[in-house]
């Protein structure tokens, strides 16, 4: 991408389109590349942002009875741009499998660390010493889960989360001030975030002679200052389900430098089901796994300002259709991989694997998009990652990343397949390996292309340059990833997957009938 191509995208306005000529479209929102030679276009949600909606919720006259014995503490009313909501305030700790309804007019809050259930320890029977307490939080459909400062939901182990929403209602979990109307579109860090602590494996475990990845191995929670332990023995433990999910403006610092991130995972295992997630300007990063066996699919991050996708400690996870862009004012890497932060040939050894992402990066503080180090195995296939300033595509620190195929639990060098990068700097010098030797492993590799001028709508849409790209089989991965006919996260056949469920910003349009991401959604009584 050259100073021509960004001369002329502002020089050109989405609002004065037609102005550019027939031949030249340009990306809304933040900027984007201009197409050139007409592109066949890609169905694709429109750009107008719908008007935050008009005051017309009132608040409900109480709270609901819930089955947990301590019940709901009816804290009065909160008030908006959308209305008047009633405020029930959840327990310090739900001690009993509970719902959480959809009522109009009201908004549940968190005050201070929310646990869902008690420890049940790492092992799945009681022989640590520990007996799970089978709490499942329910959240229905179009919930609104508020909170502000340190507040964050913990989900311990053997106890199990089930926050399904749908594309029309999804749930929310936001700050005080997002429901006050004093957010603007940089805000961020307002409250803790949303936990889910398993008891799959692990590394960096905090016992000083514990073996990594077996039951004696657990770690603390990042950020939280009381113990709120994961780690076990257990691949296919399941910590419940999150489907169309937003979480907004999280990242409260708790502890020392530490602090949560939107969804943070810890050791969870393979029958924990994720899909439809949205982080919205985390303070920290968008996500981060630690340890366990994570699969997610449709998974969006915007304005994360630390990483987009954290992912460390032994982590085995698989994601495929992955929306990750960067606010111009804040962001570091995209893709942040280590595999132990003490011992690099702990096992078990990161492996993650991405098909089918859209990463743009517009930050002007980060060093690089993606940075993969600590002997982490990592694949990504089938993607886009555009870099819209100087920021250099792809780092990977050592020769073991990158020629490594023997050790225990070793998947690999880091591989690149059907990956393409729109960059000034494709590729940048590592501690241990060469801007050089990067770009020969992704050379290597089958249908890259390290000089590709992106030809993206809205940031994030296919256009015609992406979808001539040939596909990688990923379905030879594992039975999670679909088999696709293009590469990228939105294109002709799958581009209604961001609808209704998200939230539009600044930074990125999204769908023109959902609401700003500075104000709740307001539900018609047949939505």
């Amino acid at each position: 991408m050259t100073n021509i191509h960004r001369s002329l995208v502002l020089g050109c306005s989405a609002l004065a389109l037609a102005s550019c000529g027939a031949d030249e479209i340009v990306s809304p929102g933040t900027g984007g590349d201009i197409i050139i030679n007409n592109p066949t276009p890609t169905p694709a949600p429109t750009p107008t942002p719908t008007p935050t909606p008009t005051a017309t919720v009132e608040a409900a006259a109480g709270c609901p009875t819930i089955s947990d014995p301590t019940g709901l503490t009816d804290s009065g009313t909160i008030s908006g741009p959308t209305g008047e909501y009633r405020v029930c305030t959840l327990p310090a700790r739900i001690n009993a499998s509970t719902t959480l309804p959809y009522i109009e007019g009201v908004l549940y809050r968190l005050n201070g660390r929310v646990d869902v259930g008690t420890d049940g320890g790492p092992s799945a029977n009681d022989t640590d010493g520990a007996s799970d307490t089978n709490v499942e939080l329910t959240i229905e459909p179009g919930v609104i889960v508020f909170a502000s400062g340190s507040s964050f939901l913990n989900v311990n182990r053997g106890n199990t989360i089930e926050a399904n929403g749908t594309a029309s209602r999804p749930i929310i979990f936001t700050s005080r001030d997002n429901v006050q109307g004093l957010n603007g579109d940089n805000s961020s860090g307002q409250w803790g975030g949303v936990v889910l602590s398993g008891r799959a494996p692990t590394t960096d475990c905090i016992a000083a002679n514990a073996e990594p990845g077996t039951v004696n191995c657990q770690r603390q929670v990042e950020g939280a200052a009381d113990p709120a332990l994961f780690g076990g023995a257990t691949p296919g433990d399941s910590s419940g389900s999150m489907q169309y999910v937003q979480i907004r403006y999280s990242g409260f610092v708790l502890s020392g430098d530490s602090e949560l991130q939107s969804l943070t995972t810890g050791g969870v295992g393979s029958g924990t089901t994720l899909n439809h997630i949205m982080s919205y300007n985390s303070s920290d990063d968008g996500v981060e796994f630690f340890g366990g066996r994570v699969n997610v699919k449709n998974l969006i991050v915007v304005g994360a300002e630390d990483d987009s996708l954290d992912t460390d400690t032994g982590v085995k996870a698989n994601l495929q259709y992955v929306i990750a862009i960067q606010r111009p004012s804040a962001g570091d890497t995209i893709i942040e991989a280590d595999s132990d932060n003490a011992f690099n040939d702990s096992t078990p050894r990161q492996n993650t694997r991405i098909s089918n992402a859209t990463f743009v990066g517009n930050s002007s503080v980060g060093d690089q998009l993606v940075r993969i180090r600590g002997f982490a195995d990592y694949s990504i296939a089938n993607s886009v990652i555009v870099s819209q300033n100087d920021t250099p595509c792809i780092r990977v620190d050592g020769q073991e990343e990158l020629t490594r195929t023997d050790g225990p639990d070793e998947a690999g060098p880091v591989a690149f397949d059907s990956v393409v990068l729109d960059c000034d700097t494709p590729f940048r010098d590592g501690s241990g390996a060469t801007a050089a030797d990067v770009q020969n492993v992704f050379d290597a590799g089958s249908n890259n292309n390290s000089n590709f001028t992106n030809t993206l709508q809205m940031l994030f849409v296919n256009g015609s340059n992406e979808n001539g790209v040939p596909v990688y089989d990923v379905t030879q991965w594992a039975p999670f990833f679909e088999e696709v006919d293009n590469i990228g996260a939105v294109f002709e056949g799958n581009s209604d997957w961001v609808n209704g469920w998200t939230c539009n910003s600044a930074t990125a349009t999204f769908d023109s009938a959902v609401s700003s991401c500075t104000s709740l959604p307001i539900y018609s009584s047949d939505t």
